[in-house]
């Protein structure tokens, strides 16, 4: 079991904070709405790790602490990554955009996000384990990788399928209009659709019932927000990205 130490805790803090301070400033008749709003999602973050704790606490003693090198642990890791690189754009889009069908989106995933994230650091924490993986991500998937076609090793990836880089989101930064909208439902299709096996492998394999549960809930919910993302490209003229 890896065990968290003073260093562990600064990194959690930082890692699942929404990224706001790299996002461009869209002028002071926004200051007010993005204040409330970080206060909103800082308040869901802690009270989601708070029913974490309380949930994970339940868990540990029916069946123990999970393995290091477990479903669970490794999951709820990568996941909180995972979904933190979408918090990043969806917080970008709702205080960016025009449109409010994606201004109504990007809040939903970046509430519904922040809420898992703040769930599986509540179960980290309690098992002892690091808040992000250390190693390469996905190695408590490896014997999946030759049907995902994500072709790693034991030592795990570099990136998770799916991930916007940081060239992507520099990208989207820097985009406006009608056309950052479409760059936005992009990146994220590409997202949810990268991250469904992850999910789909966490629901069928992962040790917790808790585990099995909200892997199965993150799978349904983003498989209805893909389709929907693929409605409005369609309504907006647009592409999936390839790949």
């Amino acid at each position: 079991m890896t065990g968290r130490t003073p260093a562990d805790s600064a990194d959690t803090r930082a890692a699942t904070a929404v990224d706001v301070s790299s996002i461009e400033s869209a002028g002071p008749a926004h200051w007010a709405r993005r204040v409330i709003a970080a206060g909103a999602v800082l308040a869901l973050l802690l009270l989601a790790a708070t029913g974490g704790l309380l949930l994970g606490r339940s868990g540990a003693e029916e069946t123990g602490v999970p393995d290091a090198d477990s479903v669970d642990i490794g999951f709820a890791q990568d996941m909180s990554v995972h979904h933190r690189n979408a918090v990043q754009m969806a917080s970008w889009a709702r205080d960016n955009s025009g449109d409010p069908t994606v201004r109504t989106l990007a809040f939903d995933i970046e509430s519904g996000q922040t809420a898992q994230i703040g769930q599986m650091q509540g179960w980290l924490a309690l098992w002892d384990a690091a808040a992000f993986p250390v190693n390469g991500y996905m190695r408590w998937m490896s014997d999946m990788s030759a049907e995902l076609g994500m072709g790693h090793t034991t030592d795990g990836m570099a990136q998770m399928p799916g991930m916007a880089s940081t060239e992507d989101l520099a990208r989207l930064r820097a985009s406006t209009g009608p056309a950052a909208d479409v760059l936005f439902l992009q990146l994220m299709l590409r997202h949810h659709e990268g991250g469904a096996g992850m999910l789909r492998y966490a629901a069928e394999r992962a040790g917790r019932q808790q585990v099995r549960n909200l892997a199965a809930q993150m799978l349904t919910a983003q498989t209805a927000e893909s389709q929907s993302i693929r409605q409005m490209l369609a309504e907006r003229g647009a592409a999936p990205l390839p790949g």
